[in-house]
């Protein structure tokens, strides 16, 4: 059985970068609601373009085909079969109930589809508990457009002590990058044109290229150093929504290469992994601190991935991985830094929600070396 809740959009909240027209790009996702009582906000005009936006196919057929992320869920419901057969399974944003199909094949009792919004949410008729929750929340650079406040939500109200939620942990990554044919590719251009310097334009180029982040895909090749840094942790089974609001992280890099540092690249993983034993207090675990340059050549917590076992399923948008429809998220300096091998780079970044639309994601970057330091602001809009 398939229920689907009421304020169904056709759709996941849309994703306005993932290869879609421009117009779509101002429509958000981010549901950060308070607690207590557990009431909705008002619909916006933003929120009515954002749902508007996922009545497209070609939005799910996009992330349908997107074969490590579909594919990737559908091992870790069939891994878990034995927690789902014969249970009741909540799917929170189920788009076009791929996800929920997959559960009923693995034997779930009941399967309740439902919207990704909290007004769906606060509305939608569950007279029971559930013991498994699945969603496709992340958005870009994880918290970007994100459905996780609904998860939480869902997570207090329906999930049964010890229940199951997929995925059930996740990683934001950064790294410094080089990218010297993406740069000349949007700003060297202007310098000879046919012929013709059109310097005058470069100001107004590196505006338009980099004010705001960009979603493209790189490899492992633009990474300057590696292990990396974690930005944010979270886990799924204990984390509380205002833990969301602002998070910050600091960073302290060593480049491995002469080359020129171009901005720095943002990407996650999660993790399908069942409920912990004994529940953390930790829910949301951030890097305390910079890393020392002994510290950096070892690294500690903060810039290794979680150990995993052998039988844990992780979907990763990395650089090295397989390629995904989330890409990774790059957010490039208007003028490069040149650096030699072994320069240090560090500063920090902080993310917080926008007060202009509760779907932006504000982004600070601090960031120093040779003895210069700078300041970037950018909205993820």
């Amino acid at each position: 059985m398939l229920a689907r809740g009421p304020g169904f959009s056709n759709g996941h909240p849309p994703r306005p970068r993932r290869g879609r027209p421009r117009g779509l790009r101002d429509s958000y996702r981010g549901l950060l609601q308070q607690q207590e009582p557990p009431s909705a906000r008002p619909c916006t005009e933003f929120d009515k373009a954002y749902f508007h936006a996922y009545s497209h196919i070609g939005v799910h057929e996009e992330m349908i085909k997107d074969h490590v992320r579909t594919g990737t869920y559908k091992a870790a419901i069939m891994q878990y079969q034995n927690l789902i057969e014969g249970k009741v399974v909540l799917d929170v944003g189920c788009g076009t109930g791929i996800l929920a199909i997959f559960c009923a094949f693995a034997g779930a009792r009941r399967v309740y589809a439902v919207d990704a919004s909290e007004i769906a949410l606060q509305d939608v008729n569950i007279e029971e508990n559930v013991d498994v929750i699945i969603s496709e929340w992340m958005g870009y650079m994880l918290l970007y457009e994100t459905m996780l406040p609904s998860i939480i939500f869902a997570r207090d109200k329906w999930l049964k002590p010890g229940g199951l939620i997929l995925p059930s942990h996740a990683t934001l990554y950064m790294a410094p990058v080089t990218h010297t044919a993406r740069y000349s590719e949007s700003i060297d251009f202007w310098r000879d044109v046919y012929g013709i310097k059109m310097s005058a334009m470069l100001p107004l180029a590196k505006q338009s290229a980099f004010e705001e982040p960009c979603i493209e895909t790189i490899t492992g090749e633009n990474i300057l150093t590696w292990p990396l840094v974690q930005v944010m942790e979270v886990d799924c089974y204990t984390i509380i929504v205002q833990e969301l609001e602002s998070v910050t992280a600091k960073y302290r890099f060593s480049s491995m290469l002469n080359a020129p540092l171009h901005g720095f690249a943002f990407w996650f993983d999660v993790e399908f992994n069942g409920p912990a034993i004994s529940p953390s207090n930790n829910h949301l675990q951030f890097p305390s601190g910079s890393l020392s340059s002994d510290q950096h050549s070892q690294s500690s917590s903060q810039s290794k991935k979680r150990v995993k076992s052998d039988e844990t399923i992780v979907l990763s948008t990395a650089p090295e991985d397989a390629p995904t429809h989330w890409q990774q998220t790059l957010l490039y300096l208007y003028e490069p830094i040149e650096l030699k091998q072994d320069q240090i780079i560090e500063g920090s970044v902080t993310l917080t929600q926008s007060k202009e639309n509760a779907r932006f994601l504000n982004i600070h970057l601090e960031y120093s070396s040779g003895g210069r330091s700078f300041i970037k602001e950018s909205v993820m809009r």
